[in-house]
């Protein structure tokens, strides 16, 4: 007979045996990108396991960001979506990067002077002047706007219903904060955002917020997708495939 001690000590044994043995639950990628003829099958917002293997066609381009990085598939071919995706955690942390946004002064970014280089967004949480639609905001208190032309001074009215202020962009600069004295954003709150230059550009923006500090590049995609903030998943996906 063996004494209660002895019992469950080999219950306990039992149970850490029956967990080690229990099968690893799967990890699942986010698809952030998807083009080509299989697209409808693999879409923006759809999980894939990493163990799975897609099978794509000419033409297709899928894009999937994964727990350990970013997976990037172009057909005709097979491929597993967890073999070696490409490492991209700095680039992410650079693209999200909020101590970033808060140290931005006017004259402290410049845009570039190569005219060959096309200007790109380099911070999720800047708002693109020239694009609207929704547009997710991650604090309130410290809204930066972004324009891809720095070549001369430029002013931006950004108005709603409840009022209007001006976003000034000194020569060089491409990024400039809004003053919240002149407004603050709403989320869910739609709002214009119009050049006052001749000719200028216009653009319709619906705020969205979404809380928290993502430290990885998945669960952040799936909160974009999740609150509708196309242009940003698409900035996103480009980034880290790059």
């Amino acid at each position: 007979m063996f004494s209660a001690k002895v019992k469950t000590r080999i219950a306990g044994l039992a149970l850490a045996a029956a967990i080690f043995a229990a099968p690893a639950a799967a990890m699942a990628g986010v698809v952030v990108k998807s083009t080509g003829p299989s697209s409808a099958k693999y879409p923006v917002g759809a999980k894939v396991a990493d163990t799975a293997t897609i099978t794509l066609k000419a033409g297709d381009s899928i894009t999937v960001l994964t727990s350990r990085g970013t997976k990037v598939m172009k057909g005709a071919g097979s491929f597993k979506v967890g073999e070696r995706p490409k490492a991209t955690r700095a680039r992410f942390s650079a693209l999200t990067r909020k101590r970033a946004a808060n140290r931005v002064r006017t004259g402290a970014v410049r845009g570039s002077n190569d005219a060959s280089v096309t200007p790109t967004n380099p911070n999720l949480w800047y708002v693109d002047v020239t694009q609207g639609g929704t547009i997710c905001l991650n604090d309130l208190g410290a809204v930066r706007f972004w324009r891809p032309d720095s070549t001369a001074i430029a002013t931006y009215k950004i108005s709603n219903d409840d009022g209007s202020a001006d976003i000034t962009f000194d020569a060089k600069d491409s990024v400039t904060p809004l003053d919240p004295v002149l407004m603050s954003i709403t989320p869910g709150g739609t709002y214009s955002i119009s050049s006052l230059a001749e000719g200028g550009t216009s653009a319709e923006v619906t705020f969205a917020f979404i809380e928290g500090d993502y430290g990885r590049a998945d669960q952040l995609a799936e909160a974009l997708i999740a609150a509708g903030c196309n242009t940003q998943l698409s900035q996103l996906a480009d980034r880290l495939a790059e």
